[in-house]
């Protein structure tokens, strides 16, 4: 009976701890523009278009003076970004960088470090979807170790996370808790394992050497 019981109260913990995040996800959009920073940053994975759009939409509004998309499909073209994020030309070619090595959120703030490091960024703008902020924010800031850099989040909306009652739609929900379910799994590793990476590979290849 004794772990039964636990097993319930460990359950309403987690549905809760749900709730919360959901509310949060929910809360996040539509964001106030953010103040200048010295680049902007886009994470891609779902809806790509419409993050790498958003970030460069920013950049036109010169809230930065330069734009990385990270995690770009290694068989997309630079033209490919240009035509998804409906990108002026100019401004394109003068001031938008693509990072093809990341292929998870880990890889996007490693990709992310090495990128504001080697320009000397000291704030950043972070685009993404509202749903993978959170995990973002926890990811970027292990490697850029706030406040050295200053992380400046801009959720991207998800119309059906915006449902009020989103877990009735089986892809919200699904959505919902596996991102909720990534993101305690890294708060376990950031605030009980002590994982994670603590330098830039960067500064790693320059304490090596």
């Amino acid at each position: 009976m004794k772990s039964v019981a636990a097993f319930l109260v460990l359950a309403l913990i987690w549905t809760a701890g749900l709730l919360a995040f959901a509310t949060r996800v929910q809360q996040s959009t539509p964001a106030p523009l953010p103040a200048p920073a010295d680049g902007i940053v886009a994470l891609t994975g779902a809806n790509s278009n419409q993050r790498i759009g958003t970030a460069i939409n920013l950049l036109e509004r010169d809230l930065g003076q330069r734009v990385l998309v990270s995690g770009v499909n290694r068989e997309a073209s630079r033209e490919d970004i240009r035509t998804v994020g409906r990108a002026v030309r100019r401004l394109y070619d003068c001031c938008v960088d693509l990072g093809f090595t990341a292929a998870d959120t880990v890889g996007n703030a490693r990709e992310t470090a090495e990128w504001a490091s080697a320009l000397r960024y000291d704030t950043l703008i972070v685009v993404t979807a509202d749903y993978h902020m959170p995990r973002a924010m926890l990811e970027l800031r292990a490697v850029l170790r706030e406040p050295a850099v200053r992380l400046k989040p801009y959720p991207v909306p998800t119309p059906s996370l915006k449902a009020r009652r989103w877990w009735r739609s089986p892809a919200a929900a699904r959505l919902m808790v596996v991102e909720y379910s990534k993101y305690l799994a890294i708060l376990g590793r950031e605030a009980v394992l002590g994982l994670g990476p603590r330098e830039t590979p960067a500064a790693q290849q320059k304490a090596g050497s």
